[in-house]
């Protein structure tokens, strides 16, 4: 996840103005990278830090926050000086793969050993690369549609119905004949329209397509599976589906339109329920109770299942050097009580298991329960890819969507950066 997808407005300090990270005096002092500034995640965090703190006299925890695209930029660089930060927030496979080639984490796989069993096997498989465990989880997400449940009630749309692709066009079209638009989306951001390629090219082809494809077997990501998938969200873009502008739009404003009531549904991952509101006018949005969650429709022929599910998953690695008291933060910020505490605010969506019941939001619930079941999670490609690669599905997603390239084009050029980088 990144932190523009909870859309959390509030200060962040630019980067030209950030301090060094502390030199560490013995081991006195733990590093903790993060790119979190929610109010309910940053609160438990610190709230999590002053116990440990207490509870560990000598010891001294300093937080470095980042803005999630400087927090990118810039973790290379810091995991290459001699400051470099203890522990660091991780999104999991993609990035981790590199950090490790790089010699730069620390197995904590003997470490985890002690409560690995509390999480679930789609989180804890995020920071699982052959046998060894290079991180913990603390969250996943879920994306699939929410919806306005008033707005799809004044346009005769039934939840209940929207089980495929072309009873998703079908709406689209009841959306706009009663003035109301389909689908709010940040389209300007890119990554929201990754989503429905995403998962269409899931439903389509199921995790065997993605397995290929990052191998480069079967045509890699220029496979008909890709193309189609491509066909299908230009298919939707024509439809009208998206708001006028949606192009230039960031992911705030979406959030914002959604909240306000003024798009019947948006494709986005399960932080949407706090961020609508956070980005609406009156700063309330939709109250929980006045929002269906729709799970992304099935394709007709299609070889996914209603199983395979679409998100991320977040946690913390260590570094290599880190002070052994950093294994000890590591559990407190992924323990059952952290996750529990977290899904009694409805802070997000738990990796632990058992934890979903805490959730007080139906609609987080019933998100936490479809992740629960999954058969295959797919993680967000953009972040799952590498940065490289990762912008270019981005890309051609948001091309596809504005119809300014064709799905066959858009595919092979994904293709062709990824042999690139096996080059």
């Amino acid at each position: 996840m990144r932190v523009t997808r909870r859309g959390v407005l509030g200060a962040s300090l630019a980067t030209s103005l950030l301090p060094r990270i502390p030199a560490r005096a013995a081991d006195s002092l733990i590093r903790l990278a993060h790119e979190e500034n929610g109010p309910g995640s940053v609160r438990l965090i610190n709230e999590t830090v002053a116990a440990f703190e207490q509870g560990h006299p000598g010891v001294k925890v300093s937080q470095l926050y980042l803005e999630n695209a400087a927090y990118k930029a810039k973790l290379t660089t810091m995991l290459q000086s001699d400051d470099r930060p203890d522990i660091l927030y991780s999104w999991g496979r993609g990035t981790l793969d590199a950090q490790v080639s790089a010699g730069v984490l620390r197995d904590v796989t003997a470490t985890v050993q002690g409560w690995r069993e509390d999480f679930t096997p789609v989180a804890l498989d995020a920071f699982r690369i052959g046998d060894k465990l290079w991180g913990a989880p603390f969250t996943v997400s879920g994306v699939g549609f929410y919806c306005n449940k008033a707005l799809l009630a004044r346009a005769g749309v039934d939840p209940a119905h929207l089980a495929s692709f072309d009873d998703l066009l079908a709406a689209v079209a009841r959306f706009k004949a009663a003035g109301i638009v389909p689908i709010a989306v940040g389209g300007g951001e890119k990554w929201p329209l990754h989503f429905y390629w995403a998962m269409l090219a899931l439903r389509l082809g199921g995790k065997p397509a993605f397995d290929d494809a990052r191998a480069g077997r079967n045509g890699g990501f220029a496979a008909p599976v890709f193309v189609e998938a491509g066909r299908m969200l230009q298919q939707l873009g024509k439809s009208g589906a998206f708001q006028p502008g949606f192009a230039g739009a960031q992911a705030p404003d979406s959030y914002g339109q959604f909240g306000d009531g003024k798009a019947a549904m948006t494709l986005m991952g399960s932080w949407v329920m706090g961020v609508q509101k956070a980005n609406a006018a009156n700063g309330q949005g939709l109250s929980d109770d006045a929002v269906a969650y729709v799970r992304f429709p099935l394709v007709a022929g299609g070889h996914g299942t209603s199983t395979d599910t679409f998100g991320g998953v977040n946690g913390w690695a260590v570094t290599r050097n880190a002070p052994a008291a950093s294994l000890e933060l590591l559990h407190a910020l992924t323990s059952p009580h952290y996750e529990r505490t977290m899904c009694e605010r409805n802070v997000y969506l738990p990796a632990v298991r058992g934890m979903s019941q805490y959730l007080t939001s139906p609609v987080l619930r019933q998100v936490a329960t479809e992740i629960d079941a999954s058969s295959y999670h797919l993680l967000f490609l953009d972040q799952t890819l590498g940065p490289s690669l990762g912008s270019v599905v981005n890309d051609v997603s948001f091309a596809l969507a504005t119809g300014d390239t064709t799905p066959e084009a858009g595919a092979k050029q994904i293709e062709d950066a990824r042999q690139a980088e096996d080059m």
